[in-house]
């Protein structure tokens, strides 16, 4: 770790002042979680940056008394993260298949067609807006960074290299585009404006038209220890409590919920404008009493959870601890984000886990940020016959333990670090 980086970071964004909640602007004072300093989770680097400084930034979530939103303060501006992005949706082969599915449950939902229009924001390589093709209906994605937008544009798919926000949303209207369907898949919780962008949407939604919203559910970050999941990009982490704040705040209303498996669990929320004449589902006063059942409206229901991420810390060094003075060989599956933050809160390095691999070939012959640990393609791990795998992205465990069922050849054994250490056989079914 460079020290020095360290402390400049910790001088440049003061990261214990108090500052004010992104949704409501009332001040933060309360900590949800504190995961020390790590760098962007995204900044995979090149063996010629090894020897470079790294800037390190706070992981330090904080929750609002007034709105309960839980956030973290904007250390690293959207532009430097998205600009050249290293996540591809479409090497999620379980995710793809989700996308398709929703295309054509959304279709069939709403009646749209060939004379209607549908937006996706933050569209990646067109991992979703590509199923709507063969339902013919029309797509525009919207997708910041421009290498992942090449990919979609390459497939066909229009889509326009901006951020999204109330200027892009006036200049589309100004054009003639108004969607019946704007479609935002986890990306709510990497804007940190969140006013400016969900007033873009109000602005350039249809007045009959539907907005759907996925997001991994704080509901399940909390129960399950996902901890992990929070990173510089991911600016919020949301109830549906205060997503129904939010959309009030931009006269609209939440219609529908859907509690899904994706991600660890998230929710799918469905809005419309306040004077539309779509009807309130059962689902959301349902959903909405399940969490204040919880204690989601009280502050104290958030102060416990750092201590539960403290322990996962401590369980999974012990367990890699013992296997490598057992003699053991230890390699990673997978570099997503959440597996960064993994590893820099606890401290893994090359001196736990040789390597790991990655279906991405853009991040192959790179290191992971903080902690250097090498990526490599899949094939390595035949060629390096590990004892254990660490599964990083364990919310895609069963995916990743159908693709290593090879390993069990050898006698090699898979774990998962959330909601706790879990050791299985490839051929089992992993809790």
């Amino acid at each position: 770790m460079n020290f020095q980086a360290v402390e400049i970071a910790r001088d440049l964004v003061s990261p214990r002042s108090t500052g004010t909640c992104r949704l409501c602007a009332s001040p933060l004072t309360h900590t949800f979680v504190d995961l020390g300093m790590s760098p962007p989770c995204e900044d995979f680097r090149t063996p010629q940056q090894l020897d470079m400084p790294e800037v390190y930034y706070p992981l330090h979530a904080l929750v609002c008394e007034t709105c309960f939103l839980v956030q973290l303060k904007e250390y690293v501006s959207p532009d430097s993260i998205f600009t050249e992005y290293a996540y591809f949706s479409s090497y999620s082969t379980s995710w793809v298949a989700h996308a398709k599915a929703y295309c054509e449950a959304i279709t069939k939902r709403l009646g749209i067609s060939s004379d209607s229009l549908a937006i996706e924001l933050a569209s990646n390589d067109g991992y979703l807006l590509q199923h709507f093709g063969p339902l013919g209906v029309p797509v525009l994605g919207i997708e910041p960074a421009a290498n992942v937008a090449q990919v979609a544009i390459d497939k066909g798919i229009e889509t326009r290299v901006e951020f999204f926000g109330v200027a892009l949303a006036e200049q589309l209207v100004s054009e003639g585009v108004r969607p019946d369907l704007i479609i935002g898949n986890n990306v709510l919780a990497q804007v940190p404006d969140l006013n400016d962008f969900v007033a873009g949407m109000a602005i350039i939604l249809k007045p009959d038209g539907i907005i759907t919203l996925e997001f991994p559910h704080l509901e399940r970050l909390m129960a399950e220890n996902q901890f992990d999941t929070i990173y510089h990009e991911h600016f919020s982490y949301f109830s549906l409590m205060t997503i129904m704040t939010m959309a009030k705040r931009h006269a609209l209303k939440v219609i529908d919920v859907e509690e899904l498996p994706t991600h660890g669990g998230s929710l799918r929320v469905y809005l419309a404008h306040v004077a539309s004449s779509h009807s309130v589902a059962d689902a959301v006063g349902t959903l909405l009493d399940h969490e204040r059942a919880l204690g989601f409206d009280r502050i104290e229901t958030y102060g416990a959870f750092g201590e539960r991420a403290t322990k996962v810390k401590r369980d999974l060094l012990a367990f890699l601890i013992a296997a490598k003075n057992d003699g053991k060989r230890v390699c990673g599956y997978g570099a997503p984000g959440k597996g960064n933050t993994m590893l820099n809160y606890c401290g893994i390095g090359t001196d736990l886990i040789d390597f790991t691999v990655d279906r991405n070939p853009y991040k192959h012959g790179r290191y992971t940020p903080g902690m250097h640990i090498p990526i490599h393609g899949p094939e390595a791990i035949a060629r390096a016959r590990p004892d254990y795998i660490l599964i990083l992205p364990w919310n895609l465990r069963h995916e990743i333990a159908a693709q290593l069922h090879f390993v069990s050849a050898w006698g090699a054994k898979l774990v998962v670090p959330i909601p706790h250490v879990e050791v299985f056989e490839p051929g089992e079914t992993p809790s």
